[in-house]
This record gives C-alpha cells, sequence and structure tokens, in this order.
C-alpha cells in the first residue's frame, strides 16, 4: 500500500518523522520552520494525503485530531497523548472508529529489539514468579528543555519520560493497575520537574521507576528480579552500545549462568515503528485507545502531586 503522509510540526521528532517516511512525505506543515511547505494544516488540499504524522505540543494535539480524523484521514501523534478531560480521548476513539481511520500514539520504545525480547521471554514463563522490576530512563536535556517555549511546563520530566516508562510496563507486563504512586520530585535546574521517582508497589511484578533530564550520559537500565533467575536491559540502541542479559539461578546459590546478547546499531525504532502504522492503515483495525486513556488518568494524577509538593 503506498501511503501519502504529511509530517505536521519540524521539531526533532517531526525531522525524524519525515526522514523516515521518505518519499510518503508529500507535504510538511510547521508555522515557522522555513522548511515547511505550509505554514497551516487547514491549508493543505484534503485530496493530498491518506496519512498525518503529528508532531506538535500537547496544546494543539487535540485540534489537529479533530480535524484529520473528521476528514477520513489516519493519524500517528507523538505521545504523550494527554487531556484535561478523560472524555475528549474516549470522543476521538469512537470518532476514529466511526470513520474506520487509525489514530495512532507513538511510543517508539516498544519496538527497541531487547525490548521486544523481554517481552517474550516473560510471556514464555521461563523466569518463573516475577518479583520486582526496576525501569530507570535518563537523559542530559534539562538545558535544553529550559530553553523551550513549551516544553519547560507542567509535569515536565513525568509526562515526557515518564509516559515511556510506564507504557513500557504495561508493554511488559500487561495490566499494572493505577496504584502509581510518586515518591520524590525535584527542580533541579528546570522550572518543571526535571527528576522523579514513584512505584507500583501492588503491581505483579513490584515495579519502581525513575525519570531524570539531568543524567548527563544517557542511559536506560531494566533489572527484572524472578523466582528462576533475572532479566536486564542496559542501554538504547541509539545509545549503544544495548545490553539484554540472562541470569539463570543455580540452586541453592551460586554464581548464576549468564546469556548475553550486545547489539550495536542505529536506532532501529522509528523505521519499524512506521512500518508498523503503514500495516495499520493497510488493514484499519479498530482504533483503541484505552492505553492512553490508562496513561492520562496515571500521569494527570502523578503531575497533580508533583505540582502539590512543588509548590512555594
Amino acid at each position: 500500500m503506498d501511503l501519502r503522509v504529511i509530517v505536521i510540526g519540524l521539531g526533532v521528532q517531526g525531522q525524524k518523522r519525515r526522514r523516515i517516511a521518505g518519499d510518503d512525505c508529500v507535504a510538511t506543515i510547521d508555522i515557522r520552520h522555513p522548511d515547511a511547505a505550509f505554514r497551516d494544516l487547514h491549508a493543505v488540499p484534503l485530496d493530498a494525503f491518506d496519512a498525518a504524522l503529528v508532531c506538535v505540543p500537547d496544546s494543539a494535539k487535540v485540534a489537529m485530531l479533530d480535524y484529520l480524523i473528521d476528514h477520513g484521514k489516519h493519524v500517528l501523534v507523538e505521545k504523550p497523548l494527554t487531556v484535561a478531560d478523560e472524555g475528549t480521548l474516549v470522543r476521538l476513539e469512537r470518532t476514529a472508529r466511526g470513520q474506520q481511520v487509525v489514530c495512532y500514539v507513538a511510543y517508539n520504545h516498544r519496538f527497541e529489539p531487547h525490548f521486544v525480547r523481554m517481552r517474550d521471554l516473560i510471556a514464555s514463563g521461563e523466569l518463573g514468579r516475577l518479583y520486582c522490576c526496576r525501569l530507570f530512563y535518563g537523559n542530559g536535556t534539562a538545558r535544553l528543555v529550559r530553553d523551550s517555549e513549551w516544553r519547560d511546563q507542567g509535569a515536565g520530566v513525568i509526562h515526557d519520560l515518564g509516559s515511556h516508562l510506564l507504557d513500557t510496563a504495561r508493554f511488559f507486563f500487561g495490566d499494572i493497575g493505577e496504584d502509581v504512586e510518586l515518591v520524590s520530585v525535584d527542580r533541579f535546574e528546570n522550572r518543571a520537574p526535571d527528576h522523579a521517582a514513584f512505584t507500583a508497589p501492588r503491581a505483579k511484578p513490584r515495579l519502581a521507576f525513575e525519570v531524570t533530564l539531568v543524567s548527563w550520559r544517557n542511559h536506560f537500565v531494566c533489572d527484572l528480579l524472578a523466582e528462576n533467575g533475572s532479566a536486564h536491559i542496559h542501554s538504547l540502541c541509539k545509545w549503544g552500545p544495548s545490553a539484554f542479559i540472562r541470569r539463570k539461578r543455580l540452586l541453592p546459590s551460586g554464581r548464576p549462568l549468564e546469556e548475553k546478547v550486545t547489539l550495536i546499531e542505529e536506532d532501529p525504532t522509528w523505521a519499524r515503528e512506521y512500518q508498523h502504522f503503514k500495516a495499520l492503515c493497510r488493514t484499519r483495525p479498530p482504533t483503541d485507545l484505552g492505553n492512553d486513556i490508562w496513561l492520562n488518568r496515571v500521569l494527570h494524577r502523578l503531575g497533580a502531586d508533583a505540582q502539590r509538593r512543588l509548590r512555594p
């Protein structure tokens, strides 16, 4: 299937999306960027494209999605899709289903090779009973975020990177419930939170999360401890090398047997996610925003708690 796409927003994410879309991209829209073909989405002829890759600030997303979905266009929108009223997401889902178009919220880390390996290992049951899992996601973008016109506000890193970790936990373990609690939050350099820790103590396995913009060497860690051993991810492909380590427990004790897979490659997630989106546009399954409704609820609660704690 040939898919004619437009890219809306030529910031960092939009530039990546345009590069990956390649010849599929028939137009770009940005209110300021000099390379954009259009300044206004409504100026693009509706018969010129089939789908849109929406890479704009959170405040502009819903109006664009309404316009695109109402006109029968498929949509990939950058995460997180957070709104003040949960009913907005229910409405978007209902409209997309009625129009038989795809509304897909992008979480590209689901296409990270070691994330897929971890999910499949968990699903196999070989680890036995799962005890606890720690997820850390850190980068050094505090200064860039602080200098942004729109990113250094609200819940900050909780929405930005926290959404990735919460989505990853659901990708690995399925439903983890809604009992996610803020442990700590800081504004070390920024106006909005740039470091936070939260936990899902009643989930199975018990989950601990940490996100930060002040980790000067970008890094990701997942440590899963279980009855028959453990599994670990160190770093992402984009920050490589990225390692997956599986340790098989020896009884009654002893150094575990260890298997390690190390990848040194360019980030494959953007291209794989785009191909996934194209496949969805071809098969047109009913849009399901259930994960995004859950994320919206949890992120809002964590963000509100952070704001209360940081209030002067």
